[in-house]
């Protein structure tokens, strides 16, 4: 148990580093006053430019990678290590700490991004062919609907069902539902949105959007 709530502890930590508010905080501003006042890469992108966007979403995905692929597995002093039975938890807990870090980060008051970069790295250190459902059920669903936030939704949504096709395990099966609340929970202002027909649409990526020269 002890081994689990060290590295839980710890990934939270490393979850809290949020590439976004990092890198703003070098160019001297809060990206979450700016743009969309999200504290993600897209809305780096919209305020920094693509290069700043892109160190973004590596610091975190390189984050969610660290946690499941590298502190997971790591070896704890026998005193510390948990059973063999608790220890199949250790990705699971790292990987929902570090997406928790990244949403409520301790370094920013407790505001951070929506979790999806990270998430994304934390599949890479589970097993990195996961990410290909995810991928795809993103780029369709955003290529007929133009909504990214949807596509990150039913892409979270897509990772819950490969787990349980390829990892039915119950820390793993359990990890993929939790992811799935977790993100539609940071997306619910999305959603609500969409419902209201006021969310923006990608219109490089939507299939169905309006041509060049209509409203």
């Amino acid at each position: 148990m002890i081994e689990l709530l060290i590295k839980g502890v710890v990934s939270y930590l490393l979850g809290s580093i949020v590439g976004s508010l990092l890198i703003g905080h070098l160019h001297g501003i809060d990206i979450r006053t700016t743009g969309s006042g999200n504290a993600g890469a897209t809305n780096a992108m919209r305020s920094l430019g693509k290069r700043a966007a892109l160190t973004v979403l590596i610091i975190d995905i390189a984050k969610g990678w660290v946690a499941t692929g590298f502190l997971a597995p790591w070896a704890v002093p026998p005193l510390l290590a948990a059973s063999a039975e608790l220890s199949a938890w250790c990705k699971p807990v790292c990987a929902l700490a570090v997406m928790l870090g990244h949403v409520y980060p301790l370094w920013y008051g407790f505001r951070g991004g929506k979790g999806v970069a990270t998430l994304l790295g934390v599949v890479l250190g589970i097993n990195a062919w996961l990410i290909l459902p995810m991928i795809l059920v993103w780029l369709v669903t955003v290529s007929l609907s133009g909504f990214v936030s949807l596509g990150s939704i039913l892409a979270t949504v897509a990772l819950a069902i490969a787990i349980a096709a390829r990892h039915p395990t119950p820390p793993l099966v359990t990890f993929g539902i939790l992811a799935v609340l977790f993100v539609t929970f940071t997306h619910r202002a999305n959603i609500a949105r969409m419902r209201a027909g006021t969310e923006s649409r990608a219109r490089r990526l939507w299939l169905f959007g309006p041509r060049r020269g209509q409203a």
